[in-house]
C-alpha cells in the first residue's frame, strides 16, 4: 500500500465514523483527488461526488464561483479556493469538502505565483470552527508551493490535501 492509498483508507475510516460524505473541487488536479479517494472499494459509502471545474467557466456554472472574483483575483487565489470548497458543498449533498487551485506546470507560472503554487481550501459544519456567514460552515485555507514537475507538484498536492483533512478530522 502505497502512501496516498494509506492516507484515502484513513480519510475513509474518519468519514464513516461521523456517517459523512466528502465531496472534491479540483482545477490543477484534474480529478485526482476524487480517483484516488474512489480507487478503494466500498468508497460510496463515504465519498459523494467530485467537480473537475478546470476552466473558470465550470467554476462559476458547477461550483457557482462569483466570475468577478476569478477576474480580481485570479483561479489560483484563496478568494477562488474557498469559494470552490464552500461550493463543493453547496451543489452536492456532502458534509465535507476539498477543494483546489494551482499551477502545476510546467507553464503558466509567473513571478506573482510560480509554478507550483497551489491554493487549497476544506469547508465543513460550522460546529468545526468559526462559521462563515449564513451558510453555517467552517472554512479554512492555504497557500503551498510544491516542487518538481507537472505529475510531482499534483501527486504533492493530492497527499497534502488529504493530510490536511485527515487533521481537520481529527480536531472535530
Amino acid at each position: 500500500m502505497n502512501n496516498t492509498e494509506e492516507l484515502v483508507l484513513q480519510l475513509s475510516r474518519s468519514l464513516l465514523q461521523r456517517g459523512w460524505f466528502l465531496t472534491c473541487a479540483e482545477s490543477c488536479t484534474g480529478g485526482l483527488i476524487a480517483a484516488n479517494c474512489t480507487q478503494l472499494s466500498g468508497s460510496s459509502e463515504w465519498f459523494e461526488r467530485g467537480f473537475v471545474t478546470y476552466s473558470n467557466v465550470s467554476k462559476s456554472e458547477l461550483l457557482g464561483v462569483d466570475s468577478a472574483a476569478i477576474q480580481q483575483h485570479g483561479a489560483v487565489s484563496e478568494v477562488v479556493a474557498r469559494a470552490m470548497a464552500l461550493g463543493g458543498l453547496r451543489h452536492s449533498r456532502a458534509q465535507v469538502s476539498v477543494a483546489v487551485t494551482g499551477i502545476a506546470g510546467p507553464s503558466g507560472g509567473s513571478e506573482d505565483k510560480p509554478v507550483g503554487s497551489v491554493w487549497l481550501a476544506w469547508a465543513m459544519p460550522s460546529d468545526a470552527g468559526p462559521a462563515v456567514g449564513a451558510d453555517a460552515f467552517w472554512v479554512t485555507s492555504e497557500l503551498k508551493h510544491f516542487e518538481g514537475d507537472r505529475v510531482r507538484v499534483r501527486s504533492q498536492t493530492v497527499d497534502y490535501a488529504l493530510v490536511k483533512l485527515i487533521s481537520l478530522l481529527k480536531s472535530k
